[in-house]
């Protein structure tokens, strides 16, 4: 029996490799739930909201990991954290204190800390958090995180007024991306009185009323006190129901981090390759599989045409957080560690390429024909007078868009226009496979800003060169 367990995590289940069976595995299968999130809920809402804050009390877990983060105070990449969502085995244990949260490495079971309960909290859900930046500039990095999103949290400040422009802009891609999983917290409600805080509760009921949020419940929270976590904890398992997945395919993972882990200095011999964050949407990955990352290399020919050289290597390592694990499963955020040239994975450069089993991708297109529908107006922009935004203009062609495919943002030129159809050359290779979701963003003053999306219905391959193997 092959068993992987990190030495000091006895409290978690274990997981065998020689024993696992896709058939009989689940989201909530002891195995998976115990070492590794199966649900992936997004952050959303406008900057300075309080979207790290509630992170932070929900996992204990900072997400501004990076010197530029920390120093400005504010979220610049996709921020990312998992978390324990406990339920307290005693029915007569009063609501909300019978619901908790704590990091990923918490055991599974643990005594209920209420005096004279006498009852047992018990792991329901482990969920990824992934924290999106709030900045009008940083639109498309909120759009990578979209592509591993099952359902989603909007922040909305209680001393602002509702809608903010990036408030309207993140609930107009979540629609996009057909997310109707959605909780809206009303934030800092400490810092208002009553009176100011039930005056914006009507806003955000207004401003919710023909979106997909219409009718999602609102929970009035101070993320800096820790005011009603706990209630937040109880609408995650009553409201956010585990998405189904599959186990069976052959397994595919978005790539929405990369990272090299090597420090400076370190030893030739003891250089570790580089390592791949995502989400898993199919099939399961495992320790020494041997994996195909794509486009991979991109580079140019003798006459300028793109060219692209998949990566070829190994899974040497799988963690969620810091649990280790065996084998992967859809949902959830998971490193993969690779035997790739860490020069590679560094400062995000895997970001946009689709990781998983040799030959079993989807092709590569350098030119893509898609369904498209645009917004009526756009969202996220302030226009004195017109409080409704300004009309969404048709495509033209040659104009230069932004396109998003998956965790992949690049630009795009319309190439040609007909009725409800669009072609488009993009500026660098995309591995997508039919009906993919593409959202499409226009610069207006100077920002990209969302206009629609697009469904992908064929395109043209570029074949990849000779495999590039790493191992």
């Amino acid at each position: 029996m092959t068993v992987y367990e990190i030495s000091g995590q006895p409290h978690l289940a274990k997981q065998s490799l020689a024993e696992m069976d896709p058939n009989q595995l689940s989201p909530l299968t002891p195995e998976v739930i115990s070492r590794q999130a199966t649900i992936n809920i997004g952050i959303i809402g406008h900057v300075a909201h309080g979207k790290s804050t509630v992170v932070k009390c929900l996992s204990g877990a900072a997400t501004g990991r990076f010197k530029s983060e920390k120093d400005r105070n504010m979220t610049i990449k996709l921020g990312y954290a998992n978390a324990k969502i406990f339920e307290c085995d005693n029915d007569k244990c009063p609501r909300p204190r019978r619901f908790r949260s704590a990091g990923p490495s918490k055991e599974d079971v643990f005594p209920c800390d209420r005096p004279r309960c006498g009852g047992q909290f018990r792991l329901v859900r482990h969920v990824s958090f992934v924290d999106c930046p709030g900045q009008n500039s940083l639109m498309a990095t909120m759009l990578n995180g979209t592509a591993v999103m099952d359902a989603a949290l909007l922040l909305i400040a209680a001393n602002d007024t509702c809608p903010q422009p990036q408030t309207s802009e993140h609930l107009a891609a979540i629609s996009i991306m057909n997310l109707n999983s959605i909780l809206v917290l009303q934030n800092k409600i400490d810092l208002v009185k009553e009176v100011q805080a039930k005056e914006q509760y009507q806003q955000i009921i207004d401003f919710l009323k023909g979106t997909n949020a219409e009718g999602a419940p609102i929970i009035q929270i101070s993320a800096i006190l820790k005011y009603n976590i706990e209630v937040i904890c109880e609408y995650v398992i009553r409201k956010i129901p585990v998405p189904l997945r599959d186990f069976t395919s052959k397994p595919r993972l978005i790539v929405i981090r990369s990272f090299d882990i090597n420090k400076p200095g370190t030893k030739v011999d003891d250089l570790k390759g580089g390592v791949a964050g995502g989400s898993i949407v199919k099939g399961i990955l495992k320790i020494d599989q041997e994996i195909e990352v794509r486009p991979g290399i991109v580079s140019k020919d003798n006459e300028g045409r793109l060219q692209c050289c998949p990566l070829l290597s190994k899974i040497v390592s799988l963690y969620a957080e810091q649990n280790d694990l065996a084998f992967a499963v859809p949902g959830g955020l998971i490193g993969v560690g690779t035997k790739i040239d860490p020069t590679l994975c560094r400062a995000d450069r895997l970001v946009g390429q689709v990781l998983g089993e040799v030959g079993a991708l989807p092709e590569i297109y350098t030119k893509i024909q898609i369904i498209y529908f645009l917004l009526r107006r756009l969202v996220g922009v302030r226009t004195e007078g017109d409080k409704k935004g300004a009309k969404v203009a048709k495509l033209t062609k040659n104009e230069m868009l932004m396109v998003n495919i998956g965790s992949l943002c690049t630009g795009g030129r319309v190439l040609a226009i007909k009725d409800n159809l669009a072609k488009i050359q993009l500026t660098s290779p995309a591995c997508v496979e039919v009906s993919e979701k593409i959202a499409l963003s226009r610069r207006v003053n100077y920002d990209f800003r969302l206009i629609g999306w697009g469904e992908f219905r064929r395109g043209t391959v570029i074949k990849p060169q000779v495999e590039i193997p790493t191992t």
